[in-house]
Formats: structure tokens, sequence, C-alpha cells
């Protein structure tokens, strides 16, 4: 902006101030910063009644804030989902859909014994329902379940939900563990509790998904190695003892 044109800009600031209006208000139409406002209108008066609409407008604002924040953020966060979204390309290879269940399994999946996952996330269970049936041709029919839940859920109403979600027979849910209320677990509620969905018989194929893992970490692994046994020796730490359990 020409500093020529600041002498008419002062004055309009001036004019506006004396009608009552805030800094924020006078700089939507003339547009300096904030410091040069303050200085051109330090000297201009406002009444009574003005200044209680400006301490009102700025009360309001306060408390809108962090409101006004939270849901712009919504939306930022909602426009880089979207986005992303249209970074994949489907349908889906074979391959890709294969690793993805694999990567699941290795984060959540069982790591020895057998070939199950436990999750409280619904979109998770029904995606390896799904990715135990493409890739193994294991049918919900073939999967067992069971459920870790809080006193205050209700078994039966959950199993329905879950076995209408991923398809396993409720005749396949074993029985459900129940978390006990003491200092030892946690209290906050997992709405639809947490689930185990095992693969009868799979151990093979549990062998044969860490198998493709290895197959992905092939230049990592050497590496991996090397400093897992240059630190073996953290392993060499005796089991902490319950105190509140003797």
């Amino acid at each position: 902006m020409n500093k020529s044109s600041y002498p008419n800009l002062r004055l309009k600031a001036i004019k506006l101030r004396r009608r009552g209006l805030s800094y924020g208000e006078i700089r939507k139409s003339i547009p300096v910063a904030k410091s040069t406002l303050s200085l051109w209108l330090k000297t201009v008066s406002l009444t009574t009644k003005q200044r209680r609409r400006l301490y009102t407008k700025s009360v309001f604002s306060l408390n809108l804030g962090p409101q006004s924040q939270k849901e712009r953020r919504i939306r930022e966060i909602n426009e880089i989902v979207k986005k992303a979204g249209k970074e994949i390309n489907f349908p889906l290879s074979l391959e890709t859909y294969r690793l993805l269940g694999s990567a699941l399994y290795w984060a959540e999946g069982s790591k020895t014994g057998k070939f199950m996952i436990t999750n409280s996330d619904p979109e998770l269970i029904l995606f390896m329902v799904n990715w135990f049936k493409r890739i193994f041709n294991v049918y919900p029919s073939r999967l067992k379940a069971k459920l870790n839940i809080y006193p205050q859920q209700n078994d039966l109403k959950l199993k329905k939900f879950w076995s209408q979600l991923t398809g396993i027979p409720l005749e396949n849910f074993n029985k459900s563990f129940i978390k006990p209320l003491n200092k030892g677990y946690k209290k906050n509620n997992l709405y639809y509790g947490t689930i185990g969905i095992c693969v009868s018989k799979g151990t093979d194929l549990r062998h044969r998904v860490y198998g493709w893992i290895k197959a992905v970490l092939k230049d990592t692994l050497q590496k991996s190695e090397l400093t897992l046994n240059e630190w073996r020796s953290l392993k060499d730490v005796s089991r902490p003892v319950n105190l509140s359990r003797k």
C-alpha cells in the first residue's frame, strides 16, 4: 500500500473508531497493521455504551475462539483425509491387499501359538475377516472368536454385534473374559469390547504371513539382527514383582 494514502486512511479510521468500531472491524475496510491503527487512534475516546459493546464482543470472541479453531481444524483434517484417499489407486491389487493385511497382523496379531488377531476397532476386525477369506479361503464360519469386556457390559448383545458385523456364527464365540474392576486394570469403557478372532489350525498360515513380512523387510533385517545381537544383554533383566498381589 502506498504510504501517501495514509493521511486519508487515518481520517477514515478515526471516523470509524468514533462510531465505536473495534480495530478488527476497522481493518476490514482499512488494511493496515494493528500497530498503525493503535498509533492513529490512541487519542480517540469512546462512549460508555461503545466500550460496553466492544467488551461484550471481546468476551464473546474469547468464548467462541477455541470452538472456532476446533471446527476449522476438523475441516482441515477432513480435507487432508479426502485428498489422501485420492492418492490410492483402486481396485487394490492382490499383492497390495496381501501385504496390508500382513502389516496389520504384524502389528496386532499373535506372534506365537494361534493364528489370531485381537483389536477393538470394528473396521480393522472386519477388514481382517475379509482378508482371511480372500487370502486363505478361510470363511467366517471357520473362525473362532472371544471377547474381552467389562462387568457393566452386556455379553450377549456384544456377541450379537460382532457376529452381525463379521459373519462369525454366535456358536463360534467362546466364553468371554470379564475384566475384573481392580487397580490392575483400566476402567475406561471400550464400547464394543475387544475381540480376538482365530483361525482354527492356522499355525502354518501364521508362519506364511511372517514369511511375507520377512521378505518385505529383507533390506533392514540384517541390521536389525546385528543390533539385537549386540544388545542382547538388555534381556537379562528379571521380571518385575507385583507386590499388590502378595
